[in-house]
C-alpha cells in the first residue's frame, strides 16, 4: 500500500490534534503588577544574551521567568 504525501499530512495533523487534546490545561495566572516591572529589568537583559568566553553555551532567553506564577 502507497502511502501518499496527503494521507501522511492527514495523520500527522490527526495524531497532533489527538496530542493537544489529551494534554493537561494549564492553570497558571500571571500577575499583571509584577509583570511589568520584570520586563523593564529583563530589557536590559538582553545585551548579556552572548557570553563573549563561552558564544557556544546557550543562555537564557530574557523575560521567561517573568512568566512563572
Amino acid at each position: 500500500m502507497l502511502f501518499s504525501p496527503r494521507r501522511i499530512a492527514a495523520v500527522a495533523t490527526l495524531a497532533g490534534g489527538l496530542t493537544l487534546l489529551s494534554a493537561p490545561a494549564s492553570y497558571a495566572v500571571v500577575d499583571p503588577l509584577a509583570l511589568v516591572p520584570c520586563l523593564a529589568e529583563a530589557g536590559a537583559g538582553a545585551t548579556t544574551l552572548i557570553d563573549p568566553t563561552a558564544p557556544a553555551v546557550p543562555a537564557e532567553v530574557p523575560a521567561v521567568s517573568c512568566l512563572q506564577p
